[in-house]
Order: structure tokens, then sequence, then C-alpha cells
């Protein structure tokens, strides 16, 4: 059974490259490894993390997010069981949040900084679905 998780946290170390590096080829290792796909999106310290894969296997990297010392405030904001991957290309694709077009976070949010802890699991589902839509997703790994 597939299912989709998303959930958004802030950084520790809100300025570092270096941890958003790591956390990048961490996830691209483990995930090809256990079959899960997603989409890893950062900016002004914030994750917002898309990942589908087997039931057991995205719970239980979520329960390892949960603990990493590098993440903190997270919190869910969408799960369900899906018949189809939506980021099936990605081991693990990026966004920086910080670089979004202006007029594509106005279409989702009230201003135009995206904060994923103000708005539904929907609603941060369907920018990753038009990022990925508008090519704004980089790092196909």
């Amino acid at each position: 059974m597939l299912v989709r998780l998303l959930y958004v946290s802030r950084a520790v170390d809100k300025d570092s490259t270096e941890a958003i590096e790591s956390i990048l080829a961490a996830a691209r290792h483990h995930n090809l490894q256990n079959g899960i796909t997603g989409i890893l999106c950062y900016g002004g310290g914030v994750f917002v993390q898309a990942i589908e894969g087997g039931r057991r296997a995205v719970n239980q990297l979520y329960n390892h997010i949960i603990e990493d010392p590098r993440h903190t405030d997270i919190e869910l904001l969408h799960y369900e069981e899906i018949s189809e991957r939506r980021f099936g290309g990605w081991t693990m694709g990026q966004v920086n949040l910080s670089k979004l077009n202006t007029s594509i976070v106005l279409k989702y949010s009230e201003r135009p900084e995206f904060d994923p802890y103000s708005v539904s699991g929907k609603v941060s589902l369907a920018l990753l679905e038009e990022l990925m839509a508008t090519a704004s997703i980089i790092g196909r790994a």
C-alpha cells in the first residue's frame, strides 16, 4: 500500500547550507534503498517535505525525522493512502522556498511569503504540484 505524507519543520541551524545538503544526501541515499520518493522544500529556515512510498517505510522515515536533531517544530500537514505517486521521478527533489515566484505563492497564500504553518496540508501539496508542473523542482536525483 502506497501513502503520501507531508510535514513542515524548522531547521535548528537556519543558515546552514551544510545541514540542508546533509539532509538531501542522506534522504537520497536512504530513499533509493527503501522505495521512497518525494520532494524537500526549504527557505527561511523552514522545511516542507512530501514523502511517498510503502506505508511502513514512510512511517518509519517520519519517526526518524521526528527524532532528527536538525529539525524542530515538526507538524504533520497531510497523510493519505494513494494509488500512484506524484513525485515518483525524485528520490528527493528540492525547491528553495525563498526563491519562489510571488505570483505562484499568492495563488495559495494570503501573503507573498509562503508559510506552510498557516495553510492547510492540501494547499501545501497543491503548491508542490504546481512547482513540479512549472519545473521549479531541481535535483532530480
